[in-house]
This record gives C-alpha cells, sequence and structure tokens, in this order.
C-alpha cells in the first residue's frame, strides 16, 4: 500500500483529494493547522469524514512548525507528498498579508525540505491561476510569463514554483505544481462566491457582484480537480537529456525534473452567467449590489488543459450548472436549508 502526506486535509481540496486517494487504496496520512480563516467546525467535519477509513490518520499542526511536520513524515515514510495546505484567498491577502508570507513561503520550504530528507517519489503542490497576473493572453498556458502577480497571494505562489524548481534542480526531487482555477463544489469554503453567493440567497440577502458583473472565471468542479491531480501523481516529471526532447507546450524544465500543469474546465464563463446558475439552481433571484472592481482582482481567467490532457488523458468537463446545483444540494442539507 502507498503511502501519501497530503497537508491540508481539513480543507476544501485536500479534503477531496484524500478521499479520493482512500477510495483507490492509498494510506493517507493528513497535516493539517485548522485555523480560523474560516469556520473550524467544518473543517473538524471533513476531517470526521475522513476518520471513518482506518487507512487515513491525521496531525494537527502548523506548517511553520518544521518539528512536528518532520516528525509527522518521519512516521510516516511517505512516498508521495501533495502539499495543499497554506493561506488561501486572493482578498485575504490585503487584510493580513503576513500570514500568507508565513504559511505558504516558510511552511511550503520545510515540506520541501521534508520532500529532500525523504526523497520522495513524487511531490506535488498547489499553485494558482493568480499568478497569471495582468497577463490578458488567453486561455492561459504553463509556458506563458507570470511575472505581473497583483497580490501578495499570487506572489507566494509564484514564489513556490521558483522555490520547487531549485530543489528539484539541486536534489532531483521530481515535483509538479499545478494551477488551479476557481474551484468550487459541496464541502466549498464559506469565503469563495458561490457559497457566499447560495447563503445570502437562501437568506433574502442581496450579493455584491464586482465590477457590475463584467467578469469572467474558469470555474472548476472540485472532482474534477482532484482527479487531475490523482492522475498527476503517477506522471512524475523526468528531467529530459536535452531541451531538444521537451514536447512544445510542455513546461517541464530543461534542467530539473520540474513542471507546471494548468488544471482548470478549459471554459471562460461570465459571471452573470455564473449568477444566473446559482437562481436557477435556488430556485429564487438573487438581490445584486453592484459595485466597481476589487483591488487585486482580475477581470477573466481561462485555462489550457492542453497538458494536462497530454500527460494523463484526462480533461476536466463537468457543466458550471450541474456543478453549481451538487453544491446547493449539499449545501442545504448540510445546513438543513
Amino acid at each position: 500500500m502507498r503511502t501519501v502526506l497530503i497537508t491540508g486535509t481539513a480543507g476544501f481540496i485536500g479534503f477531496h483529494l484524500a478521499q479520493l486517494m482512500l477510495d483507490e487504496g492509498f494510506r493517507v496520512v493528513g497535516y493539517d493547522a485548522m485555523t480560523d480563516y474560516y469556520d473550524v467546525q467544518l473543517k473538524r467535519r471533513r476531517h470526521q469524514q475522513l476518520l471513518q477509513n482506518r487507512h487515513f490518520s491525521c496531525t494537527e499542526g502548523y506548517l511553520e512548525d518544521y518539528d512536528t511536520l518532520a516528525r509527522v513524515c518521519d512516521d510516516a515514510k511517505p512516498d508521495v507528498i501533495v502539499h495543499l495546505a497554506g493561506q488561501a484567498g486572493v482578498r485575504y491577502s490585503l487584510e493580513n498579508p503576513r500570514s500568507y508570507m508565513e504559511s505558504n513561503v516558510m511552511g511550503t520550504f520545510n515540506v520541501l525540505e521534508c520532500a529532500r530528507i525523504h526523497a520522495v517519489a513524487h511531490l506535488l503542490m498547489a499553485s494558482t491561476s493568480s499568478v497569471y497576473g495582468a497577463n490578458t493572453d488567453m486561455p492561459f498556458q504553463e509556458v506563458h510569463r507570470t511575472d505581473t502577480p497583483l497580490t501578495l497571494y499570487a506572489a507566494t505562489k509564484r514564489a513556490n514554483e521558483h522555490m520547487g524548481h531549485s530543489y528539484a534542480h539541486l536534489w532531483k526531487i521530481p515535483i509538479t505544481m499545478f494551477r488551479f482555477f476557481t474551484v468550487y463544489g459541496p464541502w466549498g469554503r464559506p469565503d469563495l462566491a458561490l457559497f457566499k453567493f447560495v447563503k445570502a440567497g437562501l437568506n433574502g440577502d442581496s450579493i455584491d457582484v464586482y465590477n457590475n458583473g463584467q467578469m469572467a472565471r474558469d470555474f472548476t468542479y472540485v472532482a474534477d480537480l482532484v482527479r487531475g491531480i490523482r492522475l498527476l501523481v503517477d506522471v512524475p516529471p523526468q528531467e529530459p537529456a536535452s531541451p531538444d526532447d521537451i514536447a512544445a507546450g510542455d513546461s517541464l524544465s530543461p534542467v530539473a525534473p520540474f513542471r507546471v500543469v494548468n488544471i482548470g474546465n478549459g471554459t471562460k464563463v461570465p459571471l452573470m452567467d455564473f449568477i444566473k446558475a446559482i437562481e436557477d439552481a435556488l430556485g429564487i433571484p438573487l438581490k445584486k449590489n453592484f459595485m466597481a472592481m476589487q483591488k487585486g482582482d482580475v477581470h477573466e481567467t481561462w485555462a489550457d488543459n492542453g497538458l494536462l490532457t497530454q500527460l494523463t488523458g484526462y480533461t476536466p468537463q463537468t457543466d458550471v450548472a450541474e456543478g453549481i446545483r451538487q453544491f446547493v444540494a449539499w449545501y442545504r442539507e448540510y445546513y438543513d436549508k
């Protein structure tokens, strides 16, 4: 039985990935700080679900606490590490930037050190579509420039990519960074738009619609996302013998076993269409408070999934309307609405 250490198993994406890995016969060792960035009870309920499987264990600890993280790794002896934990949220980085430096930079450094010491077969780490920043050349491809981040959150994730590349080069650790695109679905985070919009609608409150609704996102259903991660686990990058061996469009480094991969739905959905799908799923209109563009936001995101498909044969394809229906069904059951 292969062992995977997943950081952030009480989080939205980590919870779903842990469930999938358990279903596929892995031993899953979780690590999560249970921070109060959002409802800790929701995080604990996720862990309670996972603990029903005897092949799951977890430790509460901060990424910045190297001694605890190292002890967990020493005990687990993981074959694979999937690093998902960190301080999330684009807008929160405007309010509490220090937490992003501590968790996303120092915390990721600690994960890299553990991967180096244990010489894992594959280290996979979360990045974000936010690293594309001010780039307007769409759909976004992994080989596009990412030197114009618009928030500190994006900057820390781009720093993680650079840190990962240096470790892959120096220590020959196969490392894959995956860039997420606006993930949504059941058990989602309360700070995400879908959660906030559904909650407001059921409570009769208005929703804030930024840039007067003139925005678009590549909305990625969480089950599709974690399926992509699971498949990438079995495709560790290998350092090429020469740059000529790198296929066109592949982000594989010419000097390290390192690669960046987009995981998105591959579809650009206007914000107002997204809101309409929520209204259809709820069966009620939403009261809208139209506002100006918020600092740090981008107008559009759109993933090119070509590399993911090339590597794994898989392409995310859940329709946004169906994904929203699944979330609304979960929300009504969880909150008895």
